[in-house]
């Protein structure tokens, strides 16, 4: 058996080691790396790279536990990727080593395993919660790595792996060192940090970058639309939800009513039209069950191919020469791709930074066949459009209550 492998991948499988955050732009290639260093150095088992070298079964073989998401699974993405290794979840075809691949949701199943590999993809351990409880469980009678396309924007999220790592005793002890808390705040908010080059040196003990050249160029369109600006400031300004016909009780209403007379129009509906005279296959990433119940009807007008993937449906992208894939950003903006088309469009944007880079990178792969992306970005010129575009375009999420200065 042979696999190919890029000189980014080779460096990094040589810089790995247990404990370690494989850190990796979307489409960098991070799943064949973490088997290949799985494979080749936890397990000392040998493979023909790029043409060179021989296959030799594992010498220390362990069991492999792939934690990812759900869609991850479903899609089977990791078998494929462990098929060039002999590797399988069928216990009867796999060589050497059991291998299990299961969803974030079901990573407390896996607390009492002992002296196998943990692969933890699409970086979850943030916080407190059940999940880093059991990771940190986990972590402590197992070898591991954790791969993520978007490093933690604080010092906070590095916690978990700090820990991991035995830095830290626990959370309360990273606290107490580093973290200085605003004393004008009426809920926990950190003010700054201390001993910050010492979090700088952990950091950069665990975390193995991937640096690679992109073999594509993207393009990035923002498409202006309009909206109703009458209806816009009769929810701005009298406060009055024109749906329900009723008074908006607060600014999470506020900003949703405001962003739903905006993503409504009928402008947002024509731009997509007229992109599929220029690309016949086009991904549309949405927030809003209102949304996709434009783009759906959308779809059936001039009876377009299509099919959905959200939280009701679970739909593969359709086989024929021109359709529309509707995604919901929650359900799927990480961890799958598609190198059948290479062109996205936003129809709204989300509030997260880190999800409008991680939907843009599903059709953003190493092995995609287009040099060229286009990205189009469905936006009008009203306040609460202007406002999410600025944020993101400063690298930071949404916030609702500072767009309104509350």
């Amino acid at each position: 058996m042979a696999i190919s492998l890029f000189e980014h991948q080779k460096d990094a499988i040589e810089k790995l080691g247990s404990g370690s955050i494989l850190c990796g732009g979307v489409g960098s290639g991070k799943s064949r790396t973490a088997i290949a260093y799985y494979f080749l150095k936890e397990c000392e088992g040998k493979m023909k790279i790029n043409g060179s070298g021989g296959y030799a079964p594992m010498k220390n073989p362990k069991d492999l536990y792939i934690i990812t998401t759900a869609r991850k699974r479903d899609t089977l993405e990791w078998e494929q990727e462990c098929c060039p290794f002999l590797l399988s979840t069928d216990s009867e075809v796999t060589s050497g080593a059991d291998v299990v691949v299961d969803s974030w949701n079901n990573i407390q199943k896996y607390k009492n395993v002992k002296n196998a590999f943990f692969i933890f993809d699409e970086q979850r351990v943030v916080g407190s919660g059940v999940w880093v409880s059991s990771f940190l469980k986990i972590v402590q009678n197992n070898k591991w790595i954790l791969l993520t396309a978007t490093p933690g924007d604080s010092w906070l999220d590095y916690i978990p792996v700090f820990i991991a790592n035995g830095f830290y005793k626990n959370r309360t002890e990273f606290i107490k060192r580093h973290v200085v808390y605003s004393s004008f705040s009426k809920y926990p908010k950190v003010d700054r940090y201390i001993e910050v080059g010492r979090l700088i040196r952990l950091r950069n003990q665990t975390t193995v970058n991937m640096h690679f050249q992109k073999q594509t160029t993207a393009h990035d369109k923002t498409i202006i639309t309009d909206f109703d600006k009458v209806k816009f400031n009769i929810a701005m300004v009298n406060r009055w939800n024109p749906y329900e016909e009723k008074p908006i009780r607060d600014i999470s209403e506020l900003c949703y009513i405001m962003r739903r007379i905006v993503n409504s129009d009928a402008s947002r509906k024509s731009a997509i039209i007229e992109l599929l005279s220029l690309h016949p296959k086009i991904i549309v990433f949405y927030n809003f069950n209102y949304e996709l119940n434009i783009l759906t009807e959308l779809a059936k007008e001039p009876s377009f191919t299509y099919s959905q993937w959200n939280g009701h449906k679970h739909e593969q992208i359709p086989s024929s020469e021109s359709w529309l894939y509707f995604v919901q950003y929650f359900a799927g903006a990480e961890a799958w791709n598609c190198i059948e088309t290479n062109c996205i469009v936003f129809y709204s944007q989300s509030y997260s930074y880190k999800t409008m880079i991680q939907a843009a990178g599903r059709i953003d792969r190493l092995n995609t066949p287009y040099s060229d992306l286009y990205y189009y970005y469905l936006r009008s010129n009203s306040i609460i459009d202007m406002a999410i575009q600025k944020a993101l375009v400063n690298k930071r999420n949404f916030n609702e209550h500072r767009f309104l200065n509350i």
